[in-house]
């Protein structure tokens, strides 16, 4: 079985565009709330908040012209809110780190 950190690089070469890391860390917090929403609390403002969040993950696929990794398998599913804690950590520190597995850093034109 591969690693975590195996799984990390593949979602960070399903996410590069800013705009989808972007939605990303929008929508997948917003996922997490509408199922604590339902669970918990008010059902249609966590139903709302669970959709909301999904519809931005697929925008920001969209955008960047890619299927969503949990297409791959269910496993992206857990991959995917540990993907962002990490780009928001990052974020926060003012630091951007690419695995050291991925060779040469891309200039912005082959992207």
């Amino acid at each position: 079985m591969p690693s975590l950190a195996h799984y990390i690089v593949q979602y960070d070469h399903e996410h590069e565009s800013a705009s989808n890391k972007l939605l990303h860390a929008i929508g997948i917090p917003m996922i997490f709330a509408g199922i604590v929403l339902v669970l918990f609390l008010k059902w249609i403002w966590g139903a709302g908040f669970f959709l909301g969040g999904w519809a931005l993950l697929f925008l920001g696929h969209r955008l960047e012209g890619n299927h969503p990794a949990f297409f791959q398998g269910p496993i992206y599913l857990l991959v995917g809110p540990i993907w962002v804690a990490r780009e928001v950590w990052l974020f926060l520190l003012g630091t951007s780190c690419k695995s050291t597995s991925e060779g040469t850093p891309r200039s912005s034109a082959s992207k």
